[in-house]
């Protein structure tokens, strides 16, 4: 697919850019993306341990493909709140397309649990629970889906969510990998690369997408979930995303086209013009300002050091600092 659209004079989407795309004959849509420097920039400001990073950049990959289908001006957020080693991740995407991110974790239980080689989401997230919320601005009302996690993965997370609040079939795949560089007299350079895949079955025919009740919960003894019969364009498609290996995902050399390409070239795929991202922090000195302001005068006293007040966006660790006499 990349020589054809080269051919034809169409630049390909490259990395830090969401691929629209549509297999018409499988009725299902989606979106795919690699991303690369605007991955590297978010981490690399944080130095976080290796585990966290990788936690952090599947959380991105997963905010990037669901953040870009919004169709208005908003803001879509991730956010966990859990009991393990890494207790929240914050990724946020403001249209048309700035990421920002961050995380809070206790060091020592994350260097424990890298020593035991437990690094994978559910021993590094536990408990708790993840939500994801559609701001559409301030005239209108919020949207918020709330997931439980509990042994659960980002992929298992974006199918509940698709499950419970969407109600839209839905396959996700996302991988992480670490790429390191060495050219000739260089020291080794180091950079993240993610690439994640999601796919949705929009038939025209509501009924088509007829899926499994959720589990019944407090149903009386004996209540269990409906079955239906997936439809067989669905089933294919679903079982072609799975087949993605994360050694494809994370190749440095494999374009978004590409995998595209190998996934759906017997069906044949269609893609529509790239969706470019920006690591961009919604942080600046009149919105700190206008911050401070509407504290009250004891509580900016509580943050006062030396007469002055500073301030650390928690996303881009931009520093802030100001004379306490001036609020």
């Amino acid at each position: 697919m990349q020589d054809e659209l080269e051919r034809l004079g169409v630049a390909p989407a490259g990395r830090d850019a969401v691929l629209p795309f549509a297999v018409e004959p499988l009725d299902v849509r989606g979106r795919a993306v690699l991303l690369g420097p605007v991955l590297d920039r978010i981490l690399d400001r944080h130095a976080y341990p290796a585990p966290v990073s990788r936690l952090l950049a599947e959380a991105a990959t997963l905010v990037a493909l669901l953040g870009t289908s919004l169709k208005f001006e908003g803001r879509f957020t991730l956010q966990t709140t859990t009991d393990g080693p890494v207790s929240m991740l914050v990724v946020d995407f403001q249209t048309p397309d700035g990421l920002r991110a961050c995380a809070q974790f206790d060091a020592e239980a994350v260097a424990e649990a890298e020593a035991r080689g437990a690094t994978d989401t559910p021993a590094l997230l536990g408990r708790g629970h993840l939500a994801m919320t559609v701001d559409q601005g301030a005239a209108m009302n919020r949207y918020q889906g709330i997931v439980a996690l509990d042994g659960t993965t980002m992929e298992e997370v974006a199918h509940q969510y698709f499950a419970q609040s969407e109600q839209i079939p839905t396959v996700v795949r996302i991988a992480v990998g670490e790429v390191l560089d060495r050219q000739p007299g260089a020291a080794p350079r180091h950079s993240w690369l993610a690439g994640g895949v999601l796919a949705q079955f929009l038939p025209d025919a509501p009924e088509r997408m007829r899926q499994a009740d959720l589990p019944p919960g407090d149903a009386p003894e004996g209540a269990g979930e409906h079955f239906v019969e997936e439809d067989d364009a669905w089933r294919e498609a679903r079982a072609l995303v799975e087949t993605l290996r994360d050694s494809e995902l994370g190749d440095p050399e494999m374009s978004v086209e590409r995998l595209l390409f190998r996934l759906f070239h017997e069906r044949g795929v269609r893609v529509f013009a790239p969706q470019p991202l920006a690591d961009r922090c919604r942080c600046s000195d009149t919105r700190i300002r206008a911050m401070l302001k509407g504290f009250t005068g004891e509580e900016r006293t509580d943050m006062t050091v030396d007469g002055r007040i500073e301030v650390t966006c928690r996303f881009c660790n931009t520093r802030y600092d100001y004379e306490a006499g001036e609020f």
